[in-house]
């Protein structure tokens, strides 16, 4: 037997490099990207073997072959993405990895050619942004996407935002002759090379041995980004993976970010404003004093859609976002807000401020001058016994944490989590509009546009006539609200790039927050590398003119011992 030798990186994410170990005949069949076992410091752990190496000197020899992991074609990309994101990269193995072992691959199907009728009704769709309706079926572009590709080597990889919807898509693909898999119990399919992989952010890391293609719907949405560390962005990583792999990658965006534009080609639906739903617009600076939780314009609405034979006819959202209280006069109903940045102010000891504290001053309303000013905030508990009693019939409530009764009542009153459980109704009511306008973060406007966008697709689009949505709301005037109502996005991605290259926001820029015990130690040495440290509230903020310079200034400052969290955006 020809002597081998393999790297190893195990799973102690602290070990974040790799060793050398020697292949036996026990072991003979380890390929790089396999599972193994060895021993680590008197202990047995598990890892995985990612490179061949001479064997030198006296290795300890693999305990044993454990399964397969990732194909070595893969590894480029876990290796840039744990430099990218500022994590071990075991967590990126770990992540593209099956949950139990696998030791054996099927054969994958054929790439089946569409059905003739199916195939006639395609176009052509060239890769890049496309800016769509939330109401506009997606399918067509993916059918688009599996012909353009099915000549080539690889998969077609079909990221959506949730699970359940991945699920739905999964079976309107079978059911046009392509072959797919999807979810972690078809991780062995994944590997061997199907045709075509459906899931939500995971898939990004979907270990199919080479990309042919891939299709991101609603690429903008923050189901992508990952919140746990490290903290990393599956439409960058699936960018990523298809520039290394040469294949084409189309992304859709109701309102395209200036990262999601970072490559150019853009391309605009064709009459997208129709596919907006109806908005209308409840300013409750002009309601009555005497109005409830719905104002009379959004009573109105309601009543209108109680009377259609819709088995949901209201949704009712109430999302909180951020951490502050919002104030409104009682006297001419503005809003209290940072006449430097124009964030919510919130109450700050015996007076009130914004988030980033630039003006501390007196509880009063700069418009008029009122001194009576009053919190905005209810939970939606509360909310749903008021909605119960100014429409005197029964609300079910829905949040993150609920399950929901069957039936459910044909008024829902919930925070986001009635996406997931609606599939129509006949009007969507957002109880409090400001705060997602006001959010204290640089994406509040896409996440506002994005949160109507979805309930456009409970209530239908504006040219269908079906539905509306009704926004309560103290900020009129405010240019998000505008683009709703004409349904032209253009005006608020023109002036989102404009805000980006001006503050150096992505891609313009790249940042990081960094926190924990050990914060302060951290980026004490990381002021001389070329990069800006900023006090917050939450920590410390490290900005640099790109992501290459962050990176490498992140990794050149020793780790400290105690807890430490570095998200890098």
């Amino acid at each position: 037997m020809v002597l081998r030798a393999v790297q190893v990186i195990t799973e102690v994410a602290p070990l974040d490099r790799p060793f050398d170990y020697l292949v036996t005949e026990r072991t003979a069949q380890v390929a790089v990207g396999d599972r193994v076992r060895v021993q680590l410091q008197h202990r047995s752990v598990r890892g995985w073997a990612v490179g061949e190496v001479e064997p030198e000197g006296e290795l300890k020899p693999l305990t044993k072959w454990l399964g397969f992991g990732p194909p070595s074609s893969m590894l480029p990309l876990l290796f840039w993405a744990a430099q990218r994101w500022y994590g071990p990269v075991s967590r990126f193995l770990l992540a593209s990895s099956p949950r139990h072992l696998v030791t054996s691959l099927p054969s994958p199907p054929a790439k089946a050619p569409l059905e003739q009728s199916v195939s006639d009704a395609v176009r052509a769709v060239a890769p890049g942004v496309h800016e769509l309706s939330p109401t506009t079926d997606p399918l067509a572009l993916i059918l688009a996407a599996y012909e353009s590709t099915r000549q080539h080597e690889g998969s077609l990889l079909v990221l959506v935002p949730t699970e359940g919807w991945a699920n739905r898509l999964r079976g309107r693909l079978e059911q046009r002759g392509c072959a797919v898999a999807s979810g972690e119990a078809q991780w062995d399919r994944m590997r061997a090379g199907w045709p075509v992989v459906v899931g939500s952010r995971g898939a990004a890391l979907a270990p199919v041995p080479r990309v042919a293609g891939a299709v991101v719907l609603d690429a903008d949405d923050e189901a992508f980004r990952s919140e746990g560390s490290p903290t990393w962005d599956a439409v960058a990583m699936l960018r990523e993976r298809c520039r290394i792999d040469g294949a084409p990658l189309w992304c859709t965006s109701m309102v395209p970010s200036p990262a999601l534009l970072d490559d150019g080609a853009y391309e605009v639906e064709e009459a997208v404003a129709t596919g907006w739903p109806r908005i209308v617009v409840a300013d409750r600076r002009l309601a009555d004093p005497h109005d409830g939780a719905l104002s009379g314009v959004a009573l109105d609405a309601a009543h209108r859609a109680l009377r259609g034979d819709e088995p949901v006819a209201v949704v009712v959202v109430l999302q909180r976002l951020g951490t502050g209280r919002l104030f409104a006069c009682r006297k001419c109903g503005e809003l209290a807000r940072c006449a430097e940045c124009g964030l919510a102010e919130e109450e700050v000891e015996e007076g009130l401020a914004c988030r980033d504290r630039h003006e501390p001053r007196a509880n009063f309303c700069r418009t008029c001058g009122a001194t009576n000013l009053k919190r905005v905030r209810v939970g939606v508990t509360t909310m749903a016994r008021d909605v119960a009693a100014q429409l005197g019939q029964p609300v079910t409530e829905l949040t993150a944490a609920s399950v929901p009764a069957a039936p459910v009542h044909r008024i829902v009153v919930g925070t986001e989590a009635v996406w997931r459980h609606v599939r129509r109704c006949a009007v969507v009511i957002f109880l409090d509009f400001d705060q997602y306008l006001l959010a204290p973060r640089s994406s509040s406007r896409r996440s506002a546009v994005t949160a109507v966008g979805k309930a456009g697709r409970l209530v239908g689009p504006r040219r269908d006539g079906r539905g509306e949505v009704v926004l309560q709301t103290r900020r009129g005037e405010d240019p998000v609200v505008g683009a709703l109502v004409d349904g032209q996005m253009a005006g608020l991605v023109a002036d989102d790039v404009a805000t980006a290259r001006l503050l150096g926001l992505a891609p313009y820029g790249a940042a990081a927050e960094v926190s924990g015990d050990g914060a302060a130690q951290f980026v004490e040495p990381l002021r001389a590398l070329g990069v800006d440290v900023h006090v917050t509230s939450e920590g410390y903020e490290v900005r640099a003119t790109d992501v290459a310079t962050l990176s490498a200034a992140l990794r050149r400052s020793p780790r400290p011992p105690g807890r430490l969290r570095v998200a890098v955006e």
